[in-house]
């Protein structure tokens, strides 16, 4: 016999992660980890560290002309990353 108060799985978990207040933060952690998908292997061996502070994603890099070439890319980045976690979680990308 089925009860009607039936719920997804996914569903209970979101929701469980909300009253945790971790979702947000587990949002973020999804979006630094596409970052290899959408720089590429070579741009992503050269990121040293990468956090989000204040919705702004901190990328620190080994090269300066890697550096200045993403500087340039910095707003297709931005909603590449965005459109890959579903929303928009970040609002800038600083490059150091």
């Amino acid at each position: 016999m089925r009860k009607n108060n039936t719920q997804k799985i996914e569903d209970v978990v979101n929701e469980y992660l909300k009253s945790l207040n971790i979702d947000g933060k587990l949002k973020e952690v999804r979006l630094i980890r596409t970052w290899d998908e959408v720089v590429g292997k070579t741009i992503a061996r050269s990121t040293r560290e990468l956090f989000i502070k204040d919705r702004k994603l901190f990328v620190k890099l080994n090269s300066s002309i890697i550096r200045n070439e993403l500087f340039m890319l910095r707003d297709g980045l931005k909603k590449a990353l965005n459109d890959r976690a579903g929303e928009i979680i970040i609002d800038e990308i600083i490059l150091k």
